[in-house]
Formats: structure tokens, C-alpha cells, sequence
């Protein structure tokens, strides 16, 4: 059964996928969240991790692990 965004479960043929969305749009159906169990503030704390790394790194290092990422997506492709 194919999943929303979230992982939320969604009707597998494309007219009962839309009555779903139209539902949801309208307010008579709720949008069916599982919680995944980790910690609100965790998570806030893991998106913050990304940007306060970025900060600190000069752009030579910036460029540097670019340009490796840059190396491994091209050696995964052949």
C-alpha cells in the first residue's frame, strides 16, 4: 500500500487516493499520523546539526567534501 510523506498509509488506486485527499482537504477525513517515537527535541536538535556544521567548516573544506560527494555519486552511477 503506498505511504504519504509521513509514512502514512494511503489507498492503492489513484481514484480512492484522490477521494482520500479530497477528504483531508475538506476537514471530513483526518490525516492519519503515526508517531515514530523519537524524541520532539532530539530531532529538533538533529536539523539544527547540519547548519551549525556548515557554519563552522571554511568554504575550501565546504568545497572539498563537495566535490568528494560529487566523486562518489558519479563512481555509484557506472
Amino acid at each position: 500500500m503506498p505511504k504519504g510523506p509521513d509514512g502514512q498509509m494511503r489507498p492503492a488506486d489513484v481514484v480512492g487516493n484522490a477521494v482520500k485527499v479530497m477528504r483531508i482537504v475538506t476537514g471530513e477525513d483526518e490525516e492519519g499520523y503515526q508517531d515514530d517515537g523519537k524524541d520532539p527535541a532530539a530531532r529538533a536538535l538533529g536539523a539544527k546539526g547540519g547548519k551549525a556544521r556548515a557554519a563552522k567548516l571554511t568554504p575550501d573544506q565546504r568545497s572539498e567534501i563537495a566535490h568528494l560527494a560529487a566523486e562518489a555519486r558519479w563512481r555509484k552511477s557506472k
